[in-house]
């Protein structure tokens, strides 16, 4: 059963972390082969599962040692139709590899959970296409291609359900869309150019205000991930109206553009402690983020630095 679907706790004060880039954690650290940056494909075998299970484990004990709770992302980027066929999954496996990726969520929740860290178990989302290059989906074409995925997840453990790496409006307002007729709160994550605007042109805010005018607000929040704070502080504002519903970041260890980072055959980890000072700048500047991750090239030592950062600032 879902424990916090009706509650989130990440939206009241206090500060929430996630974990740090998976994928490439698997590929580049690990030395496990991901086709297309697919981690469900672990979830389908014994030594998989334990993997994953490591992985999150190492999250959950900085959790526990910062007294933070922590949002578990599950392993289901990739878990999509269009990639699931390129993988071999056809619909039904896709259901059975969505559910089994939240069980597995929900066993490490009941496991590591303390009152000081609640911990809450997310359904991840990726877009249809390619995070970095901008997408051409309408709003009802998204709406019914990400709703099997939602719908599997609200009938799991789930509290929520999050789509990160968009950079397309229309697709991000079907995933709202698709989220609230399933009743399960959404986050939308978007991806950013290093002009702070997404693969499109279009800018952050303007992101955002149209999801929000579009559905209602449907949307619990909004984040940032896969791109370098450098990318996006500019296209930040403080004091205006739409930054109170920006609550999340999840960057990039490098510096680099989303073209150098594709050309790229090793994996740059950036400094996880330039990376913690930063997201402490930004915690300062912009208090209302309070959920605080990393993505590609990142690993604990990244979350780590950031906590131990941001401690005095919440």
């Amino acid at each position: 059963m879902p424990k916090y679907r009706s509650d989130l706790p990440q939206l009241k004060p206090g500060l929430f972390i996630s974990d740090g880039g998976m994928e490439t954690t698997f590929i580049f650290h690990e030395g496990v082969d991901l086709p297309h940056f697919a981690s469900f494909l672990l979830v389908d075998s014994d030594e998989g599962r334990a993997r994953l299970r490591a992985y999150y484990e190492r999250y959950l004990a900085i959790a526990r040692r910062h007294g933070r709770g922590l949002i578990l992302d599950s392993p289901t980027w990739r878990a999509n139709r269009d990639w699931g066929a390129k993988l071999g999954y056809d619909t039904e496996q896709l259901k059975r590899i969505n559910a089994a990726s939240i069980d597995l969520l929900d066993d490490l929740r009941k496991a590591w959970e303390s009152e000081q860290s609640p911990i809450v178990v997310s359904g991840v989302i990726g877009p249809r296409g390619d995070g970095y290059v901008a997408g051409r989906m309408s709003a009802a074409e998204a709406e019914d291609y990400h709703a099997p995925q939602i719908a599997v997840f609200a009938a799991t453990a789930a509290d929520m359900v999050a789509a990160y790496t968009l950079n397309d409006v229309g697709e991000a307002i079907g995933v709202a869309r698709a989220a609230r007729a399933c009743a399960m709160p959404c986050a939308i994550s978007f991806t950013v150019e290093t002009d702070g605007k997404l693969a499109s042109g279009v800018a952050l805010r303007e992101a955002i205000e149209r999801v929000d005018g579009e559905t209602d607000a449907a949307p619990a929040y909004y984040m940032i991930n896969c791109a370098h704070p450098t990318h996006f502080e500019q296209a930040l504002a403080a004091e205006e109206p739409w930054m109170k519903r920006l609550v999340g970041v999840k960057a990039n260890a490098s510096a680099k553009s989303h073209a150098e980072l594709d050309e790229s055959e090793t994996l740059d980890s950036g400094d996880p402690i330039d990376l913690g000072r930063r997201y402490r700048k930004l915690r300062e500047t912009f208090p209302g983020l309070r959920i605080l991750g990393g993505c590609c090239g990142t690993d604990e030592r990244h979350v780590a630095a950031i906590c131990e950062a941001c401690v005095e600032v919440g």
